[in-house]
């Protein structure tokens, strides 16, 4: 199998509910993706980690952090990372927290992320776009600069364009559509 197969796999296994749900966008679904069950599985941080950094790389991509909204995208980032040890441009990883610490430094970004620092920002479902943003603001308001948006499954339903605007490339590595959930049956 490959590894998309392998990833389509483990998604429907672990990760995808049928029946009717609330969306952290606010949007009701006939499905729900609960990517963590796949991310934070040893095969799922393996698979993806090594998918991620190939994604990155195909793209061209330097980045010298990557991250994104606590707590989906942290075994994405963490799992990516991972998988660049050893290469000659291995990445640090970053959490950006929903609200910043009230206590301590105060911080908003927590982990490996320095003024002028190239990061990528990545999400476990992209749906609406709304985590990403909020990241790639906190990224912006650190003094990061965001090469580009990775996520493992993309909804289809409008966030990849929002994600898009302002010629901000977006790269995931799989779809609803890929795992035959665009036509599960009505929302709501």
């Amino acid at each position: 199998m490959t590894d998309r197969e392998l990833l389509r796999r483990l998604l429907l296994e672990r990760s995808v509910k049928l029946g009717s749900f609330v969306l952290a966008s606010g949007q009701r679904s006939s499905y729900y993706i609960d990517c963590r069950l796949a991310t934070m599985s040893a095969e799922g941080m393996a698979l993806i980690g090594r998918m991620g950094w190939e994604a990155i790389q195909r793209m061209g991509w330097r980045p010298a952090a990557i991250g994104g909204l606590t707590m989906g995208a942290d075994p994405v980032a963490y799992a990516i990372a991972a998988a660049s040890f050893g290469s000659s441009t291995p990445v640090d990883a970053f959490s950006v927290r929903k609200e910043p610490k009230d206590h301590g430094t105060g911080r908003l970004i927590e982990g490996n992320l320095k003024p002028g620092d190239a990061v990528v920002v990545v999400e476990d479902v992209i749906t609406s776009g709304g985590s990403a943003m909020k990241a790639l603001a906190a990224v912006a308001e650190a003094g990061g600069t965001a090469l580009g948006v990775l996520a493992v499954v993309d909804r289809e339903e409008g966030g990849r364009a929002v994600l898009e605007t302002d010629g901000r490339k977006v790269v995931t590595l799989t779809t609803a559509s890929d795992l035959g959930l665009r036509d599960v049956g009505p929302r709501g």
